[in-house]
């Protein structure tokens, strides 16, 4: 156990001390140190997080540390997504379209570094206030990328992210605040996730605690009707930012939440801690499906896709079922690769199509077929399209919300997916094969590797699938019903 720790502290030093050293290294030498702190970090973390994901019993739960299940899962996502947009980042920095004169590579980098340490950190936090604390690192960290280019528009859409997201946690801290007055013990370690089942103050206070908690971090993660920031975000942010917000940020917040959820399930009842996550993730699905319906600009239209996506994974988590937390597994994993795809290809589709960045694109398998592939991939994917993991993880976690006696919550999250499938597949048809556009062929910055990690992901996500045919009996899901934290 003393390794793990060990191990789960290099993990997240890691990348804090490779950013320390491109802020010193030379200018020449500032990408391949970035490459190599990239993956000295992917190494570290996965050393830490895949034994846990083959073994679930091989759990780390302290009053600081807590590696488990979903905690490992989450650190293959953020260290996977985070060593690909360092990887992929040199194309956006040097690209036309890419960021104003007199932003220098080296502030990308170790802005990049920080915003990598602190997202790693999160899921490994065994106490919520450190949990928190995270949080808001992880927002101030990211702030700043989402306005790197300093683009009038990039800097606005920082400002909103920062000043909307820590009013969120303003909110949630309200919650920590009556969950401290009523946990035995004193310090920070009383909120540990094992401290928190001990609350002393009533079921009432805990759960208004409990709704401050996930209503706060709920602008963080995205969820409507607190989601404004997210579509300017991410339309704002470098590619490889948007990336790691989406697939990375966005899900490991979650996790937050569905540790609050099950630490206060035993004060304030297990029904009634679900209902509110089903309650999240309700709203979200509703708003989400109108949006994705009308013609999108391609990085706004993988937002309002984000927004859908943590809905289904809130109400997996909501429904608490075996089948649900299968679904859940599976749909952090796809949405995660076909998101970050979407996102990574935006840089040669910038520089293909200047206007995407304003406007629906369509027709690129007329000029651009192997940067079609890679759009059709990620959509087709976030839609749900058979045999995607995504449409597998979503009638696991629509069975297990019948499993659960969940069955009106259920039928609504399917009709809400099979309003959202329409309008993302009919984006998908419009993008590859609409009206086509005479354009600059030449100009598609970083295609190559955009196209190789298109390969990659075509491979993850069918593995994927077949995974999710025996991932429902599996030790793993079973260590997720038992409980994170």
């Amino acid at each position: 156990m003393i390794d793990q720790e060990l191990l789960a502290i290099a993990a997240v030093a890691t990348p804090a001390a490779c950013g320390a050293v491109v802020a010193v290294a030379p200018r020449r030498l500032i990408g391949g140190v970035a490459i190599l702190g990239a993956v000295a970090t992917f190494a570290t973390s996965a050393t830490l997080a895949v034994p846990v994901l083959i073994d679930p019993t091989r759990r780390t739960v302290t009053n600081w540390i807590a590696l488990d299940a979903a905690a490992a899962l989450l650190l293959v996502v953020i260290a996977t997504v985070g060593f690909a947009s360092v990887l992929l980042s040199p194309a956006y920095l040097s690209a036309p379209h890419g960021p104003a004169t007199g932003h220098q590579p080296r502030f990308y980098y170790v802005c990049l570094f920080a915003f990598w340490t602190t997202l790693l950190a999160v899921p490994l936090a065994g106490n919520l206030a450190a949990g928190w604390l995270l949080i808001e690192a992880t927002t101030a960290t990211s702030a700043i990328l989402v306005g790197f280019n300093g683009k009038p528009r990039a800097l606005e859409a920082g400002w909103k992210y920062l000043i909307l997201t820590t009013l969120g946690l303003g909110v949630a801290l309200l919650g920590i605040v009556l969950l401290a007055a009523g946990v035995p013990g004193h310090g920070l370690g009383s909120l540990s996730w094992r401290s928190l089942p001990n609350y002393a103050l009533g079921d009432q206070t805990a759960l208004v605690a409990y709704v401050l908690l996930l209503a706060g971090l709920a602008a963080k993660i995205g969820w409507a009707p607190v989601h404004n920031w997210l579509p300017d975000a991410h339309s704002e942010a470098p590619p490889a930012v948007s990336a790691l917000l989406s697939a990375a940020l966005l899900p490991t917040v979650l996790l937050v939440a569905w540790r609050c959820e099950h630490s206060l399930a035993p004060v304030i009842g297990t029904r009634t801690a679900q209902n509110v996550l089903i309650s999240f993730g309700l709203a979200s699905l509703a708003v989400a499906a109108p949006f994705l319906s009308r013609p999108l600009a391609w990085k706004r239209l993988l937002a309002y896709s984000s927004l859908e996506h943590l809905g289904v994974i809130a109400l997996g988590i909501g429904f608490g079922s075996p089948l649900a937390l299968a679904g859940v597994t599976i749909h952090i994993l796809g949405h995660a690769i076909a998101k970050a795809l979407g996102f990574y290809a935006a840089t040669p589709l910038l520089g293909h199509e200047p206007r995407s960045a304003g406007h629906a694109i369509t027709g690129i398998g007329y000029t651009k077929p192997g940067l079609a592939a890679t759009l059709g991939l990620s959509l087709g994917t976030l839609a749900g399209m058979p045999p995607s993991p995504l449409f597998v993880s979503e009638v696991l976690i629509i069975a297990g919300g019948f499993q659960a006696g969940r069955g009106w919550a259920a039928a609504a999250a399917a009709l809400f997916l099979a309003l959202g499938f329409l309008g993302v597949a009919h984006a998908m048809l419009e993008t590859i094969a609409g009206k086509s556009h005479r354009r600059d062929p030449a100009n598609s910055p970083g295609l190559r590797g955009v196209s190789a990690v298109s390969g990659i992901s075509l491979v993850l996500l069918l593995g994927l699938t077949a995974t999710a045919l025996w991932l429902p009996g599996s030790a793993f899901v079973e260590a997720l019903v038992r409980g994170v934290g």
